[in-house]
């Protein structure tokens, strides 16, 4: 035998908590990735605001009430359409994420379920390689 049942049984040990902590990262991941495109959203809207108001300052009153107003309905059509787009596309996406959620739990469920099996078979095995050995001890002791 090339390890030591207990080496094997801390081996499996060790794959089985890098399974549960990629899980934790992963979720960790995902929120980290998340908020950092939420960040740099905001600094792009940030700096594109910054870009008209100083667009706005060089320009005399006159021009700045109408460039405002036509600013404004720009700005109403666009938030408008993107609010249509981006509610049909999250209808959309919302859909096929949980189908697809669903079926990668469904997925991790029957793989964890599988080690599990496994963990009790190897278990079992042990033990009766425990057995197997006091056996054949007490038969060389026997003879």
């Amino acid at each position: 035998m090339a390890k030591q049942l207990s080496e094997q049984l801390a081996d499996l040990s060790v794959h089985a908590k890098k399974a549960e902590d990629a899980e934790a990262a992963a979720k960790k991941e995902t929120h980290d990735k998340v908020m950092s495109r939420w960040e740099q959203a905001r600094a792009d809207a940030t700096a594109a605001t910054d870009k008209v108001n100083q667009r706005m300052q060089s320009v005399g009153d006159s021009v700045a009430k109408d460039w405002n107003a036509r600013k404004a309905k720009i700005a109403a059509d666009m938030e408008a359409l993107k609010a249509k787009v981006a509610r049909k596309k999250q209808e959309l996406d919302a859909k096929r994420a949980e189908s697809e959620a669903e079926r990668l739990e469904s997925d991790a469920s029957a793989a964890i379920d599988y080690a599990i099996a496994s963990v009790d078979q190897a278990r079992l095995a042990v033990l009766d390689a425990i057995a197997g050995r006091i056996r054949a001890d007490e038969a060389r002791q026997a003879a």
